[in-house]
């Protein structure tokens, strides 16, 4: 039966870093969004399910760039799941990654086992790493815990033994959900029990896609004639299955730019997606019904594609691409769940041996066949019940802990939630003001006028914010909350409530600006960030009160530039709100002409900060707006890595562009689409 363990894995890893201080205003930079040309043409529950409450704001997760690309030797507390025939490794520090699958009587790994771990721009909030199997929750994209920690205990498994509990709080949805997984003895498949609940009076949208990293020297089967493909040209149409523009896609190398194939499995076939090698081995997934949608991920030839590989991963260590499974035909729907209700499935891991090779229909049959053999599917629907009979089961040793989130959110609600805990014990720094707020109906101003902290922004919190005692951090976390809700003008009106009273001005200053661009006021907002940034600068030389109390000048970036709290370990989070601040300055004021104020600002930000990848492509578009284009290309031939460049982006393509005609160097070309398109 299965055993668990503790193991500690070591990696290159580049570290995460704090988080942006800023609230994500914006809306959301989302490139899973469909061309309005195709949309007519989507059958009607797809369509209905693809206009249901698409996410359009990151609230209240916080955007994760802090990391960056020098990787270091990191130690990581793993937990090992084994019987006779599988070891599956999971990270709860890192979302409860499966990183790896080995298959022992034949010596096999079964997923795309990455080498080092290397933050990348592709979660809804930014760091997301590759390789592994992860757990998609929350909305359209990679979740936002894809770098966070999720509790961990052991569990009674349906078999007798014990098996692996994972649970977290989802914030974007407010929404707990279980990951249970458990090797029975002598199987081959790792089990995987999965449950959402909705424990609200209302419904709630809901998304869960479960991705697996496999070799891209597959061809990947799943029982299907057409899929709908999706690219980063953002059209969605219905294509055949396997060949499709005079190549079989169903290859992943045989697919020149990024694409996702979502899979329509008619209804009554088994779901399953396998991806086999030319010597028919490799990994089969299969589930309950309920877990309905397949989906192919391929990266591509293209140099873009292949950019991308080596950027998440090491050169030379082999492509990946991603079979998956969801809960929808695609990924760009979202699922009504009912108030008060829940959803669960339960998913199959393991080795499969079968002919990849000849007539589509007759690998299919092939496939199924020896899938069957294997796993009965009747066994898998038998197993998905007697797990539901332990789905509630508490746990018992806790190997790891999560988040506060979900013990803030039963504290204030009373839910009962057998089988997740959230306990008390977990609340932490992040949870005590709005504990304070609950408990005391006020909300607590930040120590030494430090950043203000994350928001609660759904409609409870809110209330709750418009009862308590106005004081500036109040009418900054109630005016967030209101911009979250749509409410801008009520959202603006607090804000400058609070700017009114405030020591600390920058947070609110900043808000108001988002808000004057948003509503294409770009001479004010540049005014509003240029102010927000001086006063920024002034918190860290001088204090509470502004005036200059330490040795070091703007923009040295020593330790007396930062508030006395700030030194310590704050100190890295007054710096990212500098950067943050700094960097969306920089742009409003570019935007409307004002080099030389944009300049100012650069001139201000610590040498650390300048040195980054993301700001010396800030500097050479500063370069270029003041018509120095040499020394905007200088900066290009010197080199350097945006280690947050968002999946999809092309700025630095664009910029490039602006300042000649040669082509775009192969270390800075992500294009992720057909040039025109």
């Amino acid at each position: 039966m299965t055993t668990i363990r503790r193991e500690v894995l070591t990696l290159p890893a580049a570290p995460l870093g704090p988080d942006n201080p800023l609230p994500p205003l914006r809306p959301l930079d989302e490139a899973h969004r469909i061309d309005a040309r195709d949309r007519a043409a989507l059958p009607r529950e797809m369509a209905r399910q693809v206009g249901y409450a698409p996410l359009r704001s990151l609230l209240p997760a916080p955007i994760r760039d802090g990391y960056g690309r020098v990787r270091e030797p990191r130690e990581f507390d793993a937990l090992v799941l084994e019987n006779d025939r599988l070891r599956a490794t999971v990270l709860p520090a890192l979302g409860g990654r499966v990183t790896s699958l080995f298959h022992k009587p034949t010596d096999r790994e079964l997923l795309y086992v990455n080498p080092v771990l290397q933050p990348a721009n592709f979660a809804l909030n930014g760091a997301w790493f590759s390789g592994g199997i992860e757990w998609n929750i929350g909305a359209t994209g990679h979740t936002t815990l894809s770098c966070s920690p999720v509790h961990a205990a052991r569990v009674p498994a349906p078999d007798g033994g014990e098996m692996l509990r994972l649970w977290e709080w989802e914030r974007l949805r407010d929404l707990p959900f279980q990951v249970d997984l458990w090797l029975p003895e002598g199987s081959d498949f790792l089990r995987v029990g999965v449950r959402i609940r909705n424990p609200h009076e209302r419904p709630v949208p809901t998304y869960w896609w479960s991705n697996i990293a496999v070799p891209e020297d597959r061809r990947v089967l799943a029982p299907a004639d057409e899929a709908w493909l999706f690219g980063y040209e953002r059209r969605l149409r219905r294509v055949p299955v396997p060949s499709y523009d005079g190549a079989d896609r169903t290859y992943p190398r045989n697919s020149a730019y990024a694409a996702d194939w979502f899979y329509e499995v008619p209804d009554g076939r088994r779901r399953w997606i396998a991806a086999l090698d030319a010597d028919g081995h490799g990994l089969v997934q299969t589930s309950t019904d309920v877990l309905r949608g397949r989906k192919l991920f391929v990266w591509g030839t293209g140099p873009g594609g292949r950019r991308w590989q080596e950027w998440l991963t090491e050169p030379g260590t082999g492509g990946y691409c991603e079979i998956q499974a969801g809960l929808a035909c695609t990924q760009l729907e979202h699922v009504k769940l009912e108030a008060e209700s829940e959803v669960s499935w339960l998913e199959a891991y393991g080795p499969l041996d079968a002919d990849p090779e000849g007539e589509w229909h007759g690998v299919l049959r092939g496939a199924e066949d020896r899938l069957e053999a294997a796993l009965p599917r009747a066994e898998v629907d038998a197993a998905y019940r007697e797990w539901l009979r332990h789905a509630d089961a508490e746990p018992g040793e806790r190997l790891a802990a999560g988040s506060g989130w979900g013990a803030l959110e039963v504290l204030r609600t009373g839910w009962k939630l057998p089988g997740t805990p959230f306990d008390e014990a977990t609340l932490g720094d992040e949870q005590r003001p709005w504990l304070h707020l609950l408990h005391a109906g006020s909300l607590p101003e930040p120590d030494h006028h430090a950043p203000p902290g994350g928001t609660l922004v759904a409609r409870p919190w809110r209330d709750m914010l418009e009862t308590a005692a106005a004081t500036p951090a109040a009418e900054y976390h109630l005016g967030v909350a209101q911009w979250h809700e749509g409410d801008r003008a009520q959202a603006v009106r607090s804000w400058e409530r609070g700017l009114d009273r405030a020591t600390a001005r920058w947070p609110l200053l900043r808000c108001l600006a988002v808000a004057d661009r948003e509503d294409g006021h770009d001479e004010r907002a540049a005014d509003r960030y240029a102010e927000a940034f001086d006063d920024l600068c002034a918190r860290a030389r001088g204090g509470a009160d502004g005036s200059s109390r330490t040795a070091g000048a703007p923009g040295t970036g020593e330790a007396g530039d930062l508030p006395e709290a700030a030194a310590g370990a704050d100190g890295a989070t007054w710096t990212a709100a500098t950067a943050a601040l700094g960097g969306e300055a920089i742009g409003a004021l570019l935007a409307v002409g004002r080099t030389a104020d944009a300049r100012s600002v650069w001139e201000r930000l610590p040498p650390a900060v300048r040195a980054r990848g993301r700001f010396r492509l800030t500097e050479a578009a500063l370069l270029a707006a003041e018509g120095r284009r040499e020394r905007a290309r200088a900066v290009f031939d010197e080199g350097f890595e945006v280690a947050d460049l968002r999946e999809g982006d092309e700025v630095i393509g664009r910029l490039w562009a602006a300042l000649g005609d040669e082509p775009l160097p192969a270390r800075y070309d992500f294009r992720m689409r057909p040039d025109g398109d």
